[in-house]
């Protein structure tokens, strides 16, 4: 069972998503905190003290997307753990499937940039995983984040060693003055020899956090 002391920050709560987060309709849960860097963040607030919207334990968080249940299960849809990196928060989110409504799909948006056992512990249950790589070339990457993609492609190869390549959504994004066409088509081909063919490319919002 969950334990109430397990509270966690969040930065907010999304409703009624569609097409980008899983399927149907999802909600997205993003956490506070995040081990990256990066120049172009899409919510810089989850590395700022003040950014925290509240916090919560599983059984609130329950309480607070409950209401859109007939939703998630008229649609095939559910729960988005994003951030921030939610994977650092994995005992959390296996306390929140374990009262969950298990009809309800848990995906999660990551960059993978964590220790193996966060992946391992929420591998069971996790429906798909978005996986921002940045790049796969660890010069850009590091440019780009501050640190080093070591345990990125470990995850990855994790992942791909348990035959779950078909579950994953790999964001491969164009990052102005960090990477190139080039650069995204070399990170589509390593990525390739592993069994990943689910690509999403696109270009990063260059005019966020500046």
């Amino acid at each position: 069972m969950a334990c109430m002391a397990n509270r966690v920050p969040f930065i907010g709560i999304s409703r009624h998503r569609m097409l980008y987060d899983g399927e149907g309709v999802t909600t997205l849960a993003a956490v506070h905190g995040c081990p990256l860097s990066c120049r172009y963040c899409l919510n810089p607030q989850c590395q700022r003290e003040n950014g925290k919207a509240y916090e919560l334990t599983p059984e609130e968080l329950v309480e607070k997307v409950i209401v859109d249940d007939l939703y998630f299960k008229a649609t095939g849809g559910g729960i988005t753990f994003g951030g921030g990196e939610p994977a650092i928060r994995s005992r959390f989110i296996e306390a929140f499937r374990e009262i969950s409504n298990p009809v309800w799909k848990i995906n999660i948006e990551t960059s993978l940039n964590v220790q193996t056992e966060h992946i391992e512990r929420i591998v069971p249950f996790i429906h798909q995983f978005i996986i921002d790589v940045k790049d796969m070339n660890s010069v850009i990457y590091k440019n780009y984040t501050g640190i080093d993609n070591k345990l990125v492609k470990e995850n990855l190869e994790y992942l791909a060693k348990i035959g779950l390549q078909e579950k994953c959504t790999i964001r491969v994004p164009m990052i102005a003055d960090y990477n190139t066409e080039k650069d995204i088509e070399e990170s589509k081909r390593i990525l390739e020899q592993s069994g990943y063919r689910r690509f999403d490319v696109f270009e990063y919002d260059t005019t966020r956090n500046k």
